[in-house]
């Protein structure tokens, strides 16, 4: 998928190369057979043989993509990203994403082959509607993989205060890789780090995140619950917490960037720090007693 960010296959670079070269040869002969002075047969070379420079170097770039392997932890990180974007620069973001309305029937049709084994129906009184969508299963198995793994999310509804919403979701991963990948968040974003108590009994969040101004990128567990508690004996787990304030802004110069790049690694010698976590006080009443009272006095 992040190979198909280049917009320029390698097949039709080659292809306008050769035209290009073609034409350089016509504008030779042409000025051969007097048809140019020599002022604007150079001025003519010159505009077909800076095309013919920049169409090679599209082609040196895309002969190296040809060799680039992209990690299950890239994959992360760009969905990272563009959840980000979708936040940070919504307006640049709606204009580069294309949404199933924009698709013409054609190429909603392809989808549909492409990714739907077969589509369920229902009957609601005198309406047809779509009961169930059964994705294939060599579509289904890899994401299941991705996310059994850590390296993909999913989002689940949430009730956060009084409002209904959603929060994206991602398994374990060891300390090392999500450090990682947070330092490679702050080459574009701020984005920020705290922790979370997951209270089992209650399907509950308790942490210190009361501010309006931000929002939750992604939660995970900081350890692998599947093995440790596959009974779900455990009172509560750890859950790490990425967001973004509204203050934090794209930190490169290109918008561009934020669109068609992913961050590098990081230097190894370089590790996010843990910013510190407030403590939480439980309070509840107490029974006012005279007796007490009296004896303070």
């Amino acid at each position: 998928m992040i190979k198909q960010k280049f917009d320029e296959p390698k097949e039709q670079l080659e292809k306008e190369i050769k035209e290009q070269n073609n034409k350089l040869e016509r504008i030779k002969k042409a000025y051969i057979n007097g048809v140019f002075e020599l002022k604007e047969y150079n001025e003519e070379k010159k505009i077909v043989e800076n095309a013919i420079s920049e169409l090679q170097n599209k082609l040196e770039t895309t002969d190296c993509t040809e060799e680039l392997r992209f990690t299950p932890k890239d994959i992360l990180l760009k969905r990272d990203i563009d959840f980000i974007n979708k936040v940070k620069l919504d307006k640049e973001y709606q204009a580069r994403t294309k949404t199933w309305k924009d698709y013409t029937r054609q190429e909603q049709a392809e989808l549909i082959m492409k990714y739907v084994d077969n589509i369920e129906l229902d009957m609601l009184g005198t309406e047809i509607i779509v009961k169930q969508i059964n994705f294939r299963e060599s579509i289904c198995k890899p994401c299941q993989e991705l996310y059994d793994n850590g390296y993909i999310e999913t989002v689940k509804p949430m009730i956060l205060g009084n409002v209904l919403g959603s929060v994206r979701f991602s398994n374990y991963l060891p300390e090392e890789e999500v450090g990682e990948i947070i330092m490679r968040l702050r080459q574009y974003y701020d984005v920020h780090y705290t922790e979370a108590t997951y209270f089992v009994d209650k399907q509950m969040f308790y942490f210190n995140f009361a501010e309006d101004n931000s929002a939750i990128v992604r939660v995970f567990p900081l350890e692998n619950y599947y093995k440790l508690d596959p009974d779900n004996k455990m009172e509560t787990y750890r859950f790490g917490i990425i967001y973004i304030n509204e203050e934090d802004k794209f930190q490169m110069k290109e918008i561009d960037t934020a669109f068609d790049y992913i961050p590098d690694e990081t230097n190894d010698s370089v590790i996010y720090t843990k910013e510190p976590i407030p403590i939480s006080v439980g309070v509840k009443p107490v029974k006012f007693c005279e007796e007490n009272t009296q004896e303070t006095n």
